[in-house]
């Protein structure tokens, strides 16, 4: 590991414990312990993995993805609890086959599980060449079908400057 990704390895381990205080809501040692020692095995694996990747995150657009996966979850679960309470229960299950546009592995895996994240969808496999995602109807699919995730999930990363 390089001394830049050292510089942030207590900072991304604090974190991650902060976040997993914060999921757990248990304050035991014990499981305390537990969760330093797993986020500070993940923040180590990871600044080793990010320092190989010829991606790099462009951590603003990342924080503002956040909030938006959020609406969009939130408006395809109004979306499904409507198919699912309509007397005529509208639902019209289909499996499309899409082919990413992505060149990162990381962005690839970020995709699919922002697909199987929004409810009426879920991704059934992933592999560099396509996607094959469930859906529960036509308008499931569309942040899909018209590149909308993907093209917010491409914004995430930019190539990192070729190191001579």
């Amino acid at each position: 590991m390089n001394a830049a990704h050292s510089n942030t390895l207590p900072l991304r381990t604090l974190a991650l414990f902060v976040l997993w205080l914060l999921l757990s809501e248990s304050y035991t040692l014990g499981h305390m312990a537990i969760g330093f020692a797993a986020a500070l095995s993940v923040a180590f694996w990871n600044s080793s993995y990010l320092s190989r990747s010829e991606y790099q995150v462009r951590w603003v657009q990342a924080f503002a993805y956040l909030p938006w996966l959020f609406g969009r979850i939130l408006a395809s679960g109004a979306h499904l609890s409507y198919l699912i309470l309509h007397p005529k229960l509208p639902i019209d299950p289909k499996m499309i086959h899409h082919r990413p546009r992505l060149s990162s592995e990381t962005a690839l895996v970020i995709l699919g599980n922002s697909i199987t994240l929004t409810p009426g969808t879920i991704t059934l496999e992933a592999s560099s060449d396509e996607l094959v995602v469930h859906a529960m109807d036509d308008e499931s699919t569309m942040d899909v079908v018209n590149l909308r995730l993907e093209n917010k999930i491409s914004g995430l990363f930019v190539r990192r400057a070729s190191r001579q």
